[in-house]
């Protein structure tokens, strides 16, 4: 009996360890909106994040909703307190809106983090007119000057 209790107890306080101590992703941004995207051009956006928990993180993999999407990592252990990235790069092929996302795996505490890459695909000539046309300019407020006179 003296045993099975001594194994149950050892069994408790490993599982309780286990789970105490965890590393923890904590990104800047899950969501990146590219806007306008001119077609055939693939375009890149770089998710950091912080491990603010008190044990390293490995990421494991990052998967891609579509073949359209290549996400690329560190494979080095982010220790508590330190950065990290995760490179999402878009094809940009078809014509037409897009949201893409990556799932990223890792043994942090909450084993997966979904990142998502968004914006519209247009055709080049509708790039170069996005980009030529001017941004509207502040309004300014037309204050009345007053005229002094001297003598």
């Amino acid at each position: 009996m003296k045993k099975i209790f001594s194994l149950f107890v050892a069994l408790f306080v490993f599982v309780a360890v286990s789970y105490a101590q965890k590393g923890v992703l904590k990104f800047t941004k899950e969501t990146h909106d590219f806007g306008k995207v001119e077609q055939g051009k693939p375009v890149t956006h770089v998710f950091e994040f912080k491990n603010t928990g008190t044990d390293p993180v490995v990421i494991n993999d990052a998967q891609a909703s579509c073949g359209c999407t290549k996400p690329s990592f560190s494979r080095e252990p982010i220790m508590p307190g330190k950065t990290g990235s995760i490179s999402a790069t878009y094809n940009a092929a078809a014509a037409g809106p897009f949201n893409k996302s990556v799932t990223v795996t890792s043994n942090a505490e909450a084993g997966q983090a979904v990142l998502y890459l968004k914006g519209e695909v247009v055709s080049a000539a509708a790039a170069v007119e996005t980009a030529a046309t001017p941004a509207p300019a502040p309004a300014v407020k037309d204050k009345k000057k007053s005229t002094k006179t001297s003598r």
